[in-house]
């Protein structure tokens, strides 16, 4: 079965992006945040972090991802319990996400 991955981006070119890794490693995209199996979360600020905390809490998988000058941002998804990386290192890491 496909792994269902839910996008939480505002960036609409990125979703796009994003997207079409998730359908190049063979998952599918869901609007429904509760039935996915991955969600994939873009680290506006240092409060993202307590998004992260509660959708870890919940047992959902999160790969969270940000800005490289904002290293704190990332620091802080990580220790929330999320695979954080910066925006360039995204589209790798969802491809392997979704295709383990």
């Amino acid at each position: 079965m496909a792994k269902r991955v839910f996008l939480a981006t505002r960036n609409l070119m990125f979703r796009a992006k994003l997207g079409s890794a998730v359908a190049a490693a063979g998952g599918e995209v869901t609007r429904d945040e509760a039935a996915c199996d991955l969600i994939v979360l873009e680290l506006a600020d240092a409060a993202a972090a307590g998004r992260v905390a509660e959708l870890v809490r919940r047992g959902m998988t999160v790969l969270a991802y940000g800005s490289h000058i904002q290293p704190e941002v990332l620091r802080a998804a990580r220790a929330a319990g999320a695979t954080a990386v910066p925006n360039s290192e995204v589209e790798r890491h969802l491809r392997e996400l979704v295709s383990a």
